[in-house]
């Protein structure tokens, strides 16, 4: 079994981040962004996680 690695997505809006988590996890990457942003609006998500993520997270 292939080991799967977590990168940024080419197919970035901002930064791809979001992207690239919905890559990693099998998921629409128009959900995950949508529920990032309603985190960071609404949950408390902070967008200093967003851009910490954004600077570990190597392109792919």
């Amino acid at each position: 079994m292939a080991q799967q690695k977590l990168y940024r997505s080419k197919d970035a809006v901002i930064a791809g981040v979001c992207g690239g988590l919905a890559d990693f996890f099998g998921l629409d990457k128009s959900v995950i962004r949508i529920a990032t942003l309603l985190l960071i609006l609404f949950g408390g998500l902070s967008l200093w996680i967003y851009l910490i993520l954004w600077l570990i997270i190597p392109r792919q």
